[in-house]
């Protein structure tokens, strides 16, 4: 006799099983890291053992680099919104993801429920754009044209990616110091990838501060 196949073998049934692993995983790795790390480093933790939960990542390709953004992104907004419950903080920033303590009372700073980017990781309908709205939303990325302007605390970790001690005060400052570093870090001269994709977000949240302060 012929079965319908079971919807807990199917595409959205695997991609939740992922998403819950992921929630382990990212967890752990972040409690091991209480200064914070970067995107790309939470990446090629759970690309090794003992998780191996992420495969090969092409860093420069948008359309193949985005799922995996979006996914780490969507298990880290989740998980922000669990951990508030018990009275803990979960920065996310590409620059810096950073657990610590919240120093209000467990349950009653919940994540703001109207953040546009939260309500946009939370839709896994977004994990399967095609390749042309990945590329625009890669564009608009790089060109910093944020909604809103970046948070403080972002900005400042951002200018001190390039090199501040505190935040320049024009935007050609951030321009002059942002060719020379990635001039330095390109891994043609001896730099790797990982430095020049760090230096590149730096660069977008600078740009996204000074456009809205002008």
């Amino acid at each position: 006799m012929m079965t319908t196949p079971s919807a807990d073998n199917g595409p959205d049934f695997r991609l939740e099983q992922q998403i819950q692993h992921l929630l382990v995983a990212v967890e752990l790795e972040l409690r091991k890291a209480p200064e914070g790390v970067d995107e790309l480093a939470l990446i090629k933790a759970l690309q090794r053992p003992p998780w191996e939960l992420i495969g090969d990542v092409r860093f420069h390709e948008p359309e193949h680099l985005f799922p995996v953004h979006f996914l780490l992104f969507h298990v880290l907004y989740r998980l922000r919104d669990q951990l508030a419950r018990d009275g803990e903080r979960l920065d996310i920033s590409p620059l810096r993801i950073r657990l610590r303590d919240n120093p209000t009372v467990a349950g009653t700073d919940l994540p703001d429920q109207a953040d546009p980017l939260r309500a946009f990781y939370l839709d896994l309908s977004q994990y399967r754009l095609p390749e042309d709205a990945i590329r625009k939303m890669m564009d608009d990325f790089w060109a910093g044209r944020y909604r809103q302007p970046p948070p403080q605390e972002e900005v400042l970790t951002a200018a001190n990616e390039l090199g501040f001690s505190e935040l320049p005060e024009t935007f050609p400052e951030v321009k002059r110091r942002f060719r020379r570093a990635v001039m330095q870090a390109h891994p043609d001269r001896g730099g790797d990838t990982e430095a020049v994709q760090n230096l590149n977000h730096a660069f977008s949240i600078l740009k996204a501060h000074f456009q809205h302060t002008l």
